[in-house]
């Protein structure tokens, strides 16, 4: 009914089939979002396992986590989703939901840049939190939980945030495999022979909306750098 009202409202104002596409563009929208929360958590979650097996004081577990983000680094994220959307299906003889296929795809290509991203805000403390937390007879793992992860959380929370705009600029690509998303309803009405949805059009449109998700998230971006101080501040001209 909501929904309703909101097309009805859009046609009223731009009329037809400018309101039309525009409310199919936001409805789409939030699929986008859902898309990009999946991949986030659960690259947040894969990404944790990898972080603590690449700082792990074992050598095999730190190359097994090494090699797992050099592979999904390197590996291009269009070639994720056609080889989890079209590859494995085939493979394995049946179809595989897109929304499975897409999420898998993703927060694949994002765990190995939040772990890198986690790695480094860890390994950036100094090495003398370890050796303090060592002579009061911490063990590893009370030591990365109790001392080095605290610290470590103000210094990853702005680049973690700020990938948050890339994953959602990466879900465009899941159109490929034919995922109903934003970008996805604006190439069929791009490519529509309708009048008024040329792709002189319906291009601009879905950048706006782009930014409208991505714009917020860089802003909290560099204010939580500043506020958190990791940013240096700008040495004041001598007059």
């Amino acid at each position: 009914m909501a929904g309703g009202a909101v097309k009805d409202l859009l046609v009223a104002m731009f009329g037809e089939p400018q309101g039309v596409v525009l409310f199919q563009l936001l409805f789409a929208t939030q699929f986008t979002i859902y898309l990009s929360l999946i991949a986030f958590i659960g690259g947040g979650i894969v990404a944790a396992c990898i972080t603590i097996l690449r700082i792990l004081p074992s050598r095999p577990a730190r190359i097994i986590a090494q090699c797992y983000i050099w592979f999904f680094q390197s590996a291009p994220l269009l070639m994720l989703l056609f080889l989890f959307g079209l590859g494995v299906p085939r493979l394995i003889g049946f179809d595989v939901n897109i929304w499975i296929a897409a999420s898998m795809a993703l927060t694949l290509y994002s765990s190995a840049y939040l772990a890198e991203v986690w790695r480094g805000a860890i390994q950036s403390q100094p090495v003398g939190q370890w050796e303090g937390a060592q002579a009061l007879g911490l063990r590893f793992m009370q030591t990365l939980r109790l001392v080095i992860l605290p610290q470590a959380f103000r210094v990853s929370l702005a680049p973690t945030v700020g990938f948050l705009v890339q994953i959602i600029k990466g879900t465009s690509l899941a159109y490929i495999i034919g995922f109903s998303d934003l970008m996805s309803i604006g190439k069929r009405w791009a490519n529509a022979p309708v009048e008024g949805t040329e792709p002189f059009v319906i291009y601009p449109l879905m950048a706006l909306i782009y930014f409208a998700l991505c714009f917020p998230l860089s802003r909290l971006a560099l204010r939580l750098e500043k506020r958190l101080g990791t940013v240096p501040k700008t040495a004041p001209v001598a007059a």
